[in-house]
């Protein structure tokens, strides 16, 4: 599990970045293997930690975003629903904005930062419970990451309308403050528990 962490966040740096051409029929081919493949296919090798890079088979031009962003929808349209609206509007909203540079790296540290706290936990609470992980896959911790990751792009946004009465940036920023120091402090209880026995 921890070495699928790993992949997630970099790819598998072991094994060459896989070539697949797109067909303007579509179609989507895997070089390495010589077959076709769907975006199914291509979300399995994400899931594995298998990095591969997409390019169209006429124009040479490298289009891995198009699709990466094409398998996030066909997730999302299976019910797999990852992605709340107002984050996606915020997102959506911060195209154009001056910050919008610094938007990709905040997200990809963001979402790294995510990766390894909900491994660093999942190891902690398999250690304390003897292999047994009575939070499946957290998906609670989850849910609190994705809010508190909704708050922080707010503050990218300083000049979206609020609604009224809504917190202030100061108190926003002391709230997920506050926040943040509550959950490092179960990771160090959690931590001293399993090291306790």
């Amino acid at each position: 599990m921890a070495e699928q962490a790993k992949q997630r966040e970099g790819g598998n740096q072991a094994l060459p970045s896989v070539v697949i051409k797109k067909y303007a029929n579509r179609r989507l081919y895997n070089t390495e293997a010589s077959s076709y493949v769907t975006l199914e296919d291509l979300a399995g090798m994400v899931r594995a930690g298998r990095d591969f890079a997409v390019y169209d088979a006429k124009t040479g031009d490298e289009i891995t975003r198009a699709v990466l962003t094409q398998i996030i929808v066909e997730e999302e349209s299976k019910g797999q629903n990852l992605l709340p609206i107002p984050f996606l509007r915020q997102l959506i909203g911060l195209y154009g904005d001056s910050v919008q540079s610094l938007v990709p790296r905040y997200l990809e540290v963001a979402m790294g930062s995510f990766a390894r706290q909900q491994e660093q936990m999942r190891q902690s609470m398999e250690q304390a419970m003897g292999g047994f992980n009575p939070f499946g896959n957290l998906e609670e911790v989850s849910k609190q990451n994705m809010a508190m990751m909704e708050r922080a792009m707010t503050l990218f946004s300083p000049f979206t309308p609020r609604k009224e009465g809504a917190p202030r940036e100061a108190e926003e920023m002391e709230r997920l403050r506050a926040e943040l120091a509550a959950t490092q402090e179960q990771l160090a209880r959690l931590r001293q528990g399993t090291k306790a026995e």
